[in-house]
């Protein structure tokens, strides 16, 4: 093999690498199989360490490098502005007055070349953190937060790591400027807390904590994504509108947002802002408003910018999701794992349209991060995003002092003494701590654990209170005689109880695993755990260093696994369950009807169903060969919209994609009314 062959070959397998993976994270349609792609990584990776080269756009440069010592600072090409803000629809409308004044006064001037009449463009407002990304004939060079608007910190490695952005593009005629969104998507954030060591408190703080963090490869643990909206510098390429930008973005592999509308008339943007407004909580990342541009750029261009905004442009901000309220108190939970958790109460105070008075604090180092110790009765911030419990941001006034957090020594719910792991207070008395144990039998009697309908925290307190019950175990032990004689107990209410009871011992396998609440491990694992072993006696068997082999499983997962299948009081309350019935099998794999009109289709589900769940029809969907995706593009086949379909909808009718609103021929297709 001549010197010039392996690099031949690292060339062919970046193209196509970078082109599969062009499809998979930005056009969700990949076509090939993740092994496939997988063993042209591993060849690639193999000729990289034999020749010591690794070529500018190599999707090796994503996993993260050596930490850095620091962020350098970069001048951007052209300013990125802040946007004028619109609390409500009338500043809306003052906007747009103002536009048709300046646009009427410079037709006014300039007869011979009028400007047209005002076109409007509608795009999400991110809540993500800023990206301004540099290309030269055609390779990425740079990337940088936006700092000051002119100039801002260089985070080329961490962006680097976001598998939806483009490390070179098809443009090689100059250099442009790309500005988007750096996010974390909220399905993202929620299988990450499921086996972090340190959850993240929510998505925003994952992204701009993970872009601004010195470690590549925190950022590449985070698994960002991007969105491109505006192309701020640009040599060799000009556009004429708003169009032709997008266009020019997606015709170079920019993952762009699929919400883009256009409108020719204000009231009409007006109400599709409500609609906005009312849709943000079914996406699954943030948002805290909508931006409304003029889309001609000849009329940007003319009415140009004041000293901090341009003039054709607003930022429609959302309901305030910040605000400033009292602290009053905190108490301090006890949670099914022994984690002691500092809840706030504050003053009442109206935030997102609901009233808010508990807050979250994560804890001791929280607060003290935070400023908060001294803090009880003085004014804080708080923050509530994705209608999640609020959290307290820190003191208003730093300088303000209040009264103290006291930090407990002993449990409240037990009086055991606390012991302190890493971040966190925890009580050890796991067998007789009230709080702890009737956590546990909640969550085990809960919807993604053994799913015992009408069971609650209040029916494992009486449980536990009235009749012993101090282990899930113990809830397949009880009579009728038992339950009958409790206070509010009559005979139908026991009888359901006993029914749901018994109907959970039918479970599968990844169900019961999440229920037995393994420490740092999550529905996500639990599944995982079914779907490599498919046999409980072999996961309780299974040695750390091997499950460490399973995706998303690092060291701390492994041992927590391992270690709590080796504890003797674990092993006694799994085998009571399994003499009782429990049989906690995998689930058969089905083998999908060829015939079946959804076999190999691409299906994508929005909005609510009325009979089934969305988990519980994409399953099906899955069962019978579908191909379930989560948007969608023209290679979707079928559209699935049940009640408040949102963006999915609108789109599958603009691409003239097939939509069923149908829920009874849908159930009919997946088989249930068969059932």
């Amino acid at each position: 093999m001549t010197a010039t062959e392996p690099l031949q070959r690292m060339r062919e397998l970046v193209e196509l690498l970078n082109e599969h993976a062009y499809r998979y994270y930005t056009l969700d349609n990949p076509t090939i199989s993740d092994k496939e792609y997988d063993a042209l990584y591993d060849e690639l990776v193999r000729l990289e360490e034999s020749t010591g080269t690794v070529l500018p756009d190599s999707p090796t440069r994503r996993v993260g490098g050596e930490i850095l010592k620091g962020f350098e600072p970069h001048r951007h090409l052209s300013r990125l502005w802040s946007l004028d803000k619109a609390q409500n629809v009338e500043d809306l409308r003052a906007w747009a007055q103002r536009v048709n004044r300046l646009i009427a006064d410079y037709n006014a001037k300039n007869p011979d070349r009028p400007l047209p009449d005002p076109e409007y463009v509608v795009e999400l407002k991110f809540d993500g953190l800023t990206l301004n990304l540099t290309y030269r004939n055609g390779e990425l060079v740079q990337a940088a937060t936006r700092g000051n608007g002119t100039v801002g910190e260089g985070i080329l490695a961490q962006v680097r790591t976001i598998r939806s952005v483009p490390l070179s593009i098809p443009f090689k005629d100059g250099v442009i400027e790309v500005q988007g969104e750096g996010f974390m998507r909220l399905s993202v954030l929620e299988k990450y807390n499921e086996t972090a060591a340190e959850p993240l408190k929510n998505a925003r703080n994952g992204a701009a904590g993970a872009l601004r963090n010195l470690d590549p490869r925190v950022t590449a643990s985070r698994k960002l994504d991007a969105f491109f909206y505006n192309i701020g510098y640009a040599e060799g390429v000009s556009f004429a509108n708003h169009r032709e930008m997008m266009a020019f973005l997606r015709g170079n592999r920019f993952p762009v947002n699929d919400y883009v509308r256009y409108y020719s008339d204000i009231d009409e943007v007006a109400a599709e802002l409500e609609r906005l407004a009312d849709i943000r909580k079914d996406l699954d990342y943030l948002i805290d408003g909508a931006v409304v541009k003029l889309t001609d750029f000849a009329t940007r261009e003319a009415l140009g910018y004041t000293d901090k905004f341009p003039r054709w442009a607003i930022a429609f901000k959302f309901e305030a999701e910040e605000t400033t309220t009292v602290l009053e108190s905190v108490s301090w939970e006890v949670g099914r794992t022994g984690k002691i958790t500092p809840l706030a109460r504050v003053e009442p105070v109206e935030l997102a349209g609901v009233t808010v008075q508990n807050c979250t604090l994560n804890n001791i180092g929280d607060i003290e991060r935070k400023n908060l110790r001294h803090a009880l009765g003085t004014r804080v911030f708080i923050r509530r995003s994705n209608d999640v419990i609020p959290e307290i941001l820190g003191k208003a006034d730093d300088g303000e002092v209040g009264g103290t957090i006291e930090i407990p020594t002993v449990c409240p719910g037990c009086g055991t003494p606390l012991e302190m792991r890493g971040a966190h207070l925890y009580c050890p008395n796991k067998l007789g701590c009230k709080p702890q144990i009737i956590g546990r039998i909640t969550h085990f009697a809960s919807r993604d654990c053994m799913d015992i309908e009408t069971f609650s925290g209040k029916t494992a307190e009486q449980l536990y209170e009235e009749l012993g019950v101090r282990d899930p175990a113990d809830l397949y032990s009880l009579t009728l005689e038992q339950l009958i004689g409790l206070n509010r107990f009559g005979e139908k209410k026991a009888k359901n109880l006993l029914a749901a009871i018994e109907k959970s011992k039918s479970r599968e396998l990844g169900a019961f695993l999440n229920a037995l609440g393994i420490p740092n491990t999550g529905k996500a694992t639990a599944r995982t755990l079914a779907d490599h072993y498919g046999d409980l006696d072999r996961i309780m068997a299974a040695e750390a260093e091997e499950l460490t082999a399973l995706p998303d499983v690092g060291g701390v997962v492994a041992e927590s696994i391992a270690g709590f299948f080796r504890d003797p009081v674990m092993r006694d309350s799994i085998a009571r369950m399994r003499a009782a019935g429990v049989r906690a099998e995998a689930e058969k794999p089905v083998e999908a009807d060829e015939g079946h009109p959804l076999f190999g289709k691409t299906v994508v589900l929005t909005g609510t169903l009325s009979r089934l769940t969305r988990d519980e029809a994409a399953k099906r969907l899955a069962a019978l060969g579908a191909k379930v995706s989560g948007s969608v593009s023209k290679k979707t086949d079928l559209v699935i919209a049940g009640e408040n379909a949102g963006s999915k909808l609108t789109k599958a009718r603009e691409l003239g994609v097939a939509v069923l609103e149908d829920e009874d021929e849908l159930m009919r297709l997946l088989g249930v009314d068969s059932e």
